[in-house]
């Protein structure tokens, strides 16, 4: 099984027919995704060409909808044109917007995230590289030549790099979902939300979370896991070096004071019982360990 994303997901592409758009969709198809339309409002019946794949092109995502079936977009969408994007997507009803775009303006974060809940639309970034459920289906950058496999692992994080070297390292034992949540100070979906469908996919066995410094969602996660999550949960925090009250990177890694640092964050997982590592490898290392225990 596997969380959110699943090879019978149809997955659209808003903003297909762009460069970015273009390549990325390219990837997907190579992915097994079942990709079934773009649009594009400028573009609405022609189709794009991948490979050995046509890819129809619609004006709207109603019509691509009602044409396809499709319940998951992807939105590569430039930063002014975002809000739009995500709120037509939730009136036409999909269920699942992974927002790729970056720099969007945080009050349009704000409006979009809030519409969606009101149409049960679930948000997946913004500024993310998406989800990939291997060997079923994958939604956004996640590079597919990770050559991962279905496993017993499912791995949250706000960061796209270390979401691909977590994936990288653990490649032969493999992952039912990785999601990669994005780092802006607003965003969809939370470490709580993944680490919830996590709990409850029987083929998770074992969640990998990854944080970094900013903010509160680790020490929240913490509380959460110290009282809903049964499974062991291994965590990794980035920015141990960082320079209080600096941004570095994600819009939402900023620290200020004790609030936000990477030793806060650890010390609040560990008390919860979650073993951290100090590098990505030796994060990958303790999770093989806590397998290997479960069997």
């Amino acid at each position: 099984m596997a969380i959110y994303l699943t090879k019978e997901s149809k997955v659209l592409v808003q903003g297909m027919t762009g460069a970015e758009g273009m390549k990325h969709t390219r990837r997907m198809l190579a992915a097994g995704t079942d990709v079934v339309g773009g649009v594009n409002p400028r573009k609405a019946g022609q189709a794009a060409g991948f490979d050995d794949r046509t890819v129809p092109v619609f004006g709207t995502v109603s019509e691509a909808t009602a044409a396809t079936g499709a319940d998951v977009t992807v939105v590569f969408v430039p930063p002014p044109f975002a809000k739009a994007a995500v709120v037509e997507a939730a009136d036409a009803g999909i269920g699942l917007a992974v927002v790729i775009t970056e720099g969007i303006p945080v009050h349009d974060a704000v409006a979009f995230h809030a519409y969606a809940k009101t149409r049960s639309t679930r948000v997946i970034g913004p500024n993310c590289p998406g989800l990939i459920s291997p060997g079923q289906s994958n939604a956004g950058i996640i590079p597919a030549d990770i050559a991962t496999k279905p496993g017993r692992i499912g791995l949250v994080s706000k960061s796209g790099t270390l979401t691909y070297q977590l994936m990288y390292e653990l490649r032969e034992t493999g992952f039912t979902t990785a999601v990669g949540i994005g780092g802006d100070p607003v965003i969809g979906t939370t470490h709580i939300d993944c680490l919830a469908a996590f709990e409850d996919d029987p083929d998770t066995e074992l969640i990998i979370l990854i944080g970094e410094i900013g903010g509160d969602a680790e020490e929240r996660a913490a509380a959460y896991i110290s009282s809903r999550i049964t499974k062991p949960v291994i965590g990794y925090i980035a920015g141990f070096t960082a320079p209080e009250g600096r941004t570095m990177g994600h819009a939402g890694a900023i620290v200020s004071g004790s609030s936000g640092t990477a030793q806060a964050k650890k010390q609040a997982l560990e008390a919860a019982g979650v073993r951290v590592g100090d590098t990505p490898s030796e994060t990958a290392r303790l999770a093989l360990e806590a397998l290997a225990r479960l069997t």
